[in-house]
């Protein structure tokens, strides 16, 4: 049996939130809804408290839109947009998402977009052929265009998220090089395979090689900023900066 996706619906209208609610009770097999939100701002408290998979979220809220909420995450969840407004289509897509329901939604389109979830699952895991975590000794073929790469991860500086890709920077094993390449996989993916104590998502749009680290600042962010081994100065953000510490801690 599948485990159940964690969900928030995140929507200001109480009636079209309590109706959603409603229907997604017909889905308990599948969704998980472990909380609601009328607002980004408390969207925000529940999702750094909860760290749900899935997000239903309406577009158009007061004081903060959906898409500035998302640019606030520290990691990408799956996204199922709600919306009145079809012209945020094509931004959509800038960002992990799964379906782009339109209000007012019907049952149908609700079981589409959970269909497209539940096909997803099926296609990461291969049916039933997980794929394993990888080690630090590990090495990974990325092809990018013409060019391909025999990749220790050792060697991987760190990953840069870019809508639906990511971007590699690494060292080139023949003259010591720093090269990048385009993988497409989600950042989500990305994760469930590296190794987490080598690995470390500082933003939203970057996992860092800890072993690739060459010094570490305070920023006016009241976060960190890192300078890595090929000079490249990332930004970790506030939420992550204890985590961080705590890492390189004794």
């Amino acid at each position: 049996m599948k485990p159940r996706l964690r969900a928030l619906v995140i929507e200001d209208s109480r009636l079209a939130r309590e109706g959603l609610m409603r229907m997604l009770a017909a889905f308990s097999d599948q969704v998980d809804v472990l909380g609601q939100a009328e607002n980004a701002e408390i969207a925000l408290a529940l999702i750094e408290q909860l760290r749900p998979d899935l997000l239903f979220l309406d577009i158009h809220m007061p004081r903060e839109d959906g898409f500035a909420l998302l640019e606030r995450l520290d990691y990408t969840p799956r996204i199922v947009f709600t919306t009145a407004y079809s012209e945020h289509a094509i931004r959509s897509f800038d960002f992990n998402t799964v379906d782009y329901l339109l209000k007012p939604i019907s049952p149908l389109r609700l079981a589409q977009a959970l269909a497209k979830l539940s096909g997803e699952s099926e296609t990461e895991a291969g049916g039933v052929d997980v794929k394993p975590t990888l080690d630090i000794s590990s090495k990974i073929f990325i092809k990018d265009g013409d060019h391909c790469y025999l990749v220790a991860l050792s060697s991987i500086f760190y990953i840069e998220s870019c809508k639906n890709y990511v971007r590699a920077f690494f060292t080139d094993d023949a003259g010591g090089a720093v090269r990048n390449a385009y993988v497409k996989k989600s950042m989500n993916q990305l994760e469930e395979r590296l190794p987490r104590t080598v690995f470390f998502r500082a933003s939203r749009q970057y996992l860092v090689n800890l072993q690739a680290i060459r010094s570490i600042e305070e920023s006016i962010s009241e976060g960190f900023e890192v300078t890595m081994l090929d000079g490249k100065r990332l930004e970790v953000s506030r939420r992550n900066a204890g985590r961080l510490k705590d890492w390189l801690s004794f």
